[in-house]
């Protein structure tokens, strides 16, 4: 194995001369292969799992950026290799990538087919035309990344991430198309409310187990986590989105509709109201939650408010106010979903490929390798903590599993560690955040609805993770040292 790369290192580097391109991206290639293997030989324990994570995620870039393989097949490519790599039975790698992409789109397709056809329909019959010409009205076109902050924040506390982000975007395009600004200098302020909430607020999935297993009160983190989002969300929001104002990307075309005429626009109301249903009908079912609390009616309930039924139901019910009841043709509005499916279905297989990465890494176990290296080293608890799930998220890419192992590790010396439970919960979740990139599912779900290169992917989307990240640590020391 080893003579063959050497091989093919050697002929890439003085036999291809006729295109240097392809040349030094099959050198970069091998070399990458080289040293993955000789991780894997010569390497021991902890080191050798880093390493190998390390090398994979450089050979998934060099695949997309220098060989320019499509991104799903450099995923399968990466997940199979580290997979090897790492050790696992190789009659056990086909599993764990099939069980990666399944897991990955079981939990996602329906939300995200749903939330782009809701959304095409929103942009097409002129509801997000008619939104975004009131909100500018509102808030004066100057502060439209600070509007468009303070609509995310909202949106995202009762909303899962990706509902949220399917929701969220076709606004932010409406808005860039028919003002002429750039949609990441208005669109990330958005993206960071979505974000901060996720990471730090009950009650998204990892906070809420955080505060299980930390024995937390969900009342006063939630208390805490919203004094720390505020701050932070303008930092990594508005502020640091002035850096990009000048970036010019063409930006996706999913979500453009045509301007139409004020009198053929749907009324405000009844845009609002379809545009934020699946806000709407989470808020609505939370609140009868509280009230029935037999078991026949929270099972009901649990159902209309799961994620991909929510959707299911917006959709359905905005195919009628903004779609039929519009004078759009029944014929039409299927029309209008078809090209929104169209649109997103490359989506859609890239993050099934990612989600088979972050499976071979999950079963590898490296996340509990990385997690022995850091345990003894002689910080505070809380930077601890931030740190565990720093080095985890960076490694493995999903937030949530970077979220559950630090606490996997830090919840069993919690009591001995004389620090509120409720800012180590907000500690992990922001360590699960720092610098999102190429091996999580948010990294592309940005990068191929905003249409922009992988480069100015990681100056925009990773470096606002990173702040969020960095801002919610700083919150939780102060705090600390406050109380």
């Amino acid at each position: 194995m080893i003579l063959l790369l050497v091989l093919i290192l050697i002929v890439s580097l003085f036999k291809i001369r006729s295109q240097p391109k392809i040349s030094t991206s099959i050198s970069l290639l091998a070399i990458a292969l080289i040293l993955l293997k000789w991780a894997y030989r010569y390497s021991q324990g902890e080191f050798n799992s880093i390493l190998i994570v390390l090398l994979s995620v450089v050979l998934l870039v060099l695949l997309i950026t220098s060989i320019k393989l499509n991104a799903f097949l450099a995923f399968l490519i990466c997940s199979i290799v580290a997979g090897l790599a790492l050790g696992i039975n190789p009659d056990a790698i086909a599993g764990s990538v099939q069980k990666g992409v399944g897991d990955m789109l079981g939990g996602l397709v329906i939300i995200i087919l749903a939330g782009a056809m809701l959304g095409k329909l929103v942009a097409d019959s002129g509801a997000a035309q008619k939104i975004s010409t009131s909100m500018v009205k509102l808030f004066g076109e100057k502060y439209i990344p600070w509007a468009l902050m303070v609509t995310g924040f909202l949106i995202g506390i009762p909303l899962f991430y990706n509902v949220a982000f399917m929701l969220v975007v076709p606004l932010i395009f409406s808005v860039a198309y028919r003002y002429k600004l750039s949609p990441l200098f208005i669109g990330l302020p958005m993206i960071a409310s979505l974000s901060v909430t996720h990471g730090f607020l009950p009650p998204h999935p990892s906070p809420t187990a955080l505060v299980t297993q930390f024995n937390a009160d969900i009342g006063q983190t939630l208390f805490y986590g919203i004094l720390i989002c505020i701050p932070t969300v303008i930092l990594a929001g508005p502020i640091f989105s002035q850096s990009l104002k000048n970036i010019k990307i063409s930006g996706s075309k999913i979500f453009e509709g045509k301007d139409l005429p004020e009198d053929k626009l749907p009324g405000l109301g009844i845009s609002i109201f379809s545009s934020l249903l699946p806000v709407i009908l989470l808020g609505v079912t939370s609140l009868l939650s509280s009230v029935f609390t037999n078991e026949s009616a929270q099972g009901y309930l649990k159902f209309v408010s799961d994620p991909a039924i929510v959707m299911l139901l917006s959709l359905g019910i905005a195919t009628f106010t903004v779609g039929i009841a519009q004078g759009i043709k029944m014929a039409k509005v299927m029309d209008i979903y078809g090209e929104a499916l169209k649109d997103v279905a490359m989506i859609l297989m890239i993050m099934g490929g990612a989600g088979a990465l972050k499976q071979i890494l999950i079963d590898s176990g490296v996340s509990n390798d990385i997690a022995g290296l850091l345990i003894n080293i002689r910080i505070h608890p809380l930077v601890l903590g931030w740190l565990i799930a720093v080095v985890i998220r960076l490694c493995v890419g999903s937030a949530t599993v970077a979220g559950l192992t630090a606490a996997g590790i830090i919840a069993p010396m919690l009591p001995s560690l004389n620090v509120n439970p409720n800012l180590m919960v907000l500690s992990v979740g922001a360590g699960s955040l720092f610098f999102s990139h190429v091996n999580d599912t948010g990294f592309w779900l940005f990068k191929e609805y905003f249409n922009i290169s992988i480069t100015e992917t990681i100056r925009s989307w990773s470096i606002m993770e990173t702040i969020v990240s960095v801002c919610g640590l700083i919150g939780v020391m102060i705090i600390h040292y406050l109380s």
